[in-house]
Order: C-alpha cells, then structure tokens, then sequence
C-alpha cells in the first residue's frame, strides 16, 4: 500500500484520484511515501526516510528544499500550466484596473451617501476616472512558457499588438504561440516600445531583482507594468522610483511588501493568481496522477529536480535506480544485473544536472544479493522494485 501525507487543504477532485485500496491519504501518516502539499514550507522539515516523492499542487516550489530532495532521492514534481487560465484572466484583470481607473472610481462610488441628484454628481465627477483602451496598445509579454504564451495570445485576440522575449523559450510554447507575436532580442527594447509588461519568470539567480532602475530608466510613461510571477523579480524600490517621478503610470502586483502598501501608484493584491477552483482542482489532479505514475511505475513528468522520463512497461517486475551524475554508473548497474543472471527486456537511462534516473524492466525479481551490491555502488542514491517480488 502507497501511503500519501497531505498539507494544506488539497482539493477533493485530486484526492479522489487515489481512492483505491492500495492508496491511504491523510494528514497524519507514518511513514508516507509521499508528500501533497500546497503552501507548506518543508525546508526546515527532517523527511521521512520512506519518502521517495514530493507533489506540489501549484507551479512555484520555493517552498521545497530542492538541492536537500535530490540528494536525498526524492523527486518533487508540481503542476506547471494547470492553473495558466487562471492567472491569464487576472492579468486581464489587471490591465484593466491599471488603464481605467476603475478601482478609484468605485471607492468614490461607496463613499458617497444616498442623495438627491446623485445621477448629475456621477456624470459631472466620472471625467476623474477616464482612461485609456487596450486595443491597439504594445503588450510585451516576458517570459512566454505556460501563462506566458496564453498572455500573449490574448493580448492579439483584444486587438493589441504583442511583443515577446524568452531566450529559452521550449519548442512546446513555441507551438502554442501565434506567430503574429513579435519576437524581441532584448528586454531594454522590450521596456523601451511597451505600453504594458506582463512578467511570467520563475525567481533563479539571473532574474532575481531583473527590473531595475536599469530596464525602467527609458520606458513609456504611460507604461504599465504587472506582475503576476513573483515579487522577487522585481525590485520595488526601483519601481517607485520610476513611479514617483511620472516615469512609469502603474504596478499592478500579486505580491504586496512592507514598503510597497499603500503607494498611490500601486494596485495590489493578495497573491490570488491561481485562487480559482478550477485551478485549484487543475493541480490537484496533475499532481496525483503524476505522483501515481512514479510510484506505480517510476515514471516522471513535471519532475523540478529530476529528468522527466518515462518507459512503457514491458514486464511485471520494473527497477529504477537513482544515483549521481559521474561516468560509468550505469556500466556498473548493467554488469551487476548481468553478474545475477537476470535479463534485461528494457531499460532508459536519462540525466538532469548532477541526478541520473534509470528504469529498467527485468524478466525475473532480482534478489536480496544483487540489490545490495547495486547499493553498495558508491553513486547510487537509492533503488526501488516494483512489482509483485517478495523479500525476507
């Protein structure tokens, strides 16, 4: 039986994915072979050492020691691009609030009493809150994976003409991309030409505090610019900088700060990006399946720490092997296996960084003697049978 230990509220569609009898899902379980988490942070946690997957229901895993999880042997995965539409439609949301003014007009509207000729103090004081339409506008679009791509793509269907930069842009989002967005060398030309940026970046070491006095220094003053990412890939102080001075017209931000609240120029909101069900309900269920699959199978699929890899299987007994990325492991897990008289019918062998993961379908259990000696190779970081074998 898998064992699954939840955190946070997870949805009920997702949990339902493991609602079979070699499944039991709770809060509290010992020794789980996996975690299902959302916002609970694990780096100062001690993992089980039963623990062989991590599920995040959700895109960003900041919240996981990832570097700790890979030593480790245990392999995290999240639910890129299952909660897309949802942040897609509240960047939508944004460029409106940040053109029209609508925010402002509304607290008007609540902070009046009920009066007599209300109907002419609306259309003498409605000329406070005019502003601009978004077709025609330049919508550059940074980052142009998942959200990215679904971004810019409504940019066109809104009549906006849309400009875009991802230098490591994946074939996959190149398909999903119109062509009629206009490819962009360089950021500093991206902010130069843009009336709105929308940023769809992960927080790495290159794109940590990435907007800058720098890339604000010559943008439109009517530019705004949203950040529905994360906070880190901005540097507010640079933002306020530029808004104070009328260099820049609004921030639109999921990720308020201490030192951002409460600035006239800014529109922020409390990280509800992907605060819809269905997205909710989108990366529960990704991130079940996904986490079946491997533990069934040893496959992996949106894996953040490890190749994604994936073998059909050919017979009821698999073995995957986990180990460091050096020369000749994989010569040593081959001739072990061939040293126990066991036939290899299948096998894939793929790396990511420093980890390497091998699945392999044997015609017959491997023993007690030849599993030890796979571990003993000094490399390997863990080994895992699946299927029926039975050991003392």
């Amino acid at each position: 039986m898998y064992k699954i230990r939840t955190y946070n509220t997870i949805s009920v569609k997702g949990l339902n994915r493991f609602s079979r009898e070699d499944y039991e899902v709770a809060g509290e379980l010992p020794h789980p072979d996996a975690f299902l988490i959302r916002s609970q942070k694990l780096h100062d946690m001690e993992f089980p050492e039963s623990l062989k997957a991590i599920g995040r229901a959700g895109a960003g895993v900041n919240n996981v020691p990832l570097e700790r999880c890979s030593e480790e042997g245990v392999v995290v995965f999240n639910a890129p691009g299952a909660n897309a539409n949802a942040v897609k439609e509240l960047v939508l949301a944004g460029m409106l609030l940040g053109s029209r003014d609508i925010y402002e007009g509304i607290k008007f509207v609540e902070s009046l009493e009920k009066q007599d000729g209300l109907d002419p103090l609306l259309e003498k004081e409605k000329k406070r809150f005019a502003g601009t339409e978004l077709i025609g506008k330049t919508l550059g679009v940074v980052g142009l994976g998942n959200i990215g791509s679904l971004v810019a793509n409504m940019g066109l269907a809104l009549g906006m003409k849309v400009i875009g930069y991802d230098p490591a842009i994946s074939v996959e989002a190149a398909w999903r991309l119109s062509s009629d967005v206009e490819k962009m060398d360089n950021l500093n030309s991206l902010f130069g030409r843009a009336d709105y940026i929308s940023l769809h970046l992960p927080v790495l070491e290159s794109t940590r505090g990435l907007v800058s006095d720098n890339l604000l220094a010559n943008v439109n003053p009517s530019l705004v610019l949203l950040n529905f990412a994360r906070g880190e890939i901005v540097d507010n102080e640079a933002v306020m900088r530029a808004l104070n001075e009328q260099r820049m017209h609004r921030y639109v931000s999921d990720f308020p700060a201490n030192e951002t609240l409460r600035h006239p120029g800014m529109l922020q909101m409390p990280h509800i990006g992907a605060s819809t069900g269905e997205a909710e309900e989108n990366c529960a269920i990704m991130v079940a399946d996904q986490l079946m699959d491997f533990l069934e199978n040893g496959n992996i699929s949106n894996s953040v720490n490890f190749p994604n890899i994936s073998l059909p299987r050919t017979t009821p007994v698999r073995v995957t092997v986990s180990n460091r990325n050096v020369p000749k492991v994989l010569n040593q897990i081959t001739a072990i296996i061939a040293d126990h008289d066991i036939n290899i019918v299948d096998m894939l062998n793929k790396s990511r960084a420093d980890i390497a993961y091998n699945i392999i379908d044997l015609e017959a259990c491997p023993s007690d003697s030849s599993l030890e000696a796979l571990r003993s190779i000094e490399e390997v970081v863990n080994v895992r049978v699946l299927g029926s074998c039975n050991y003392s």
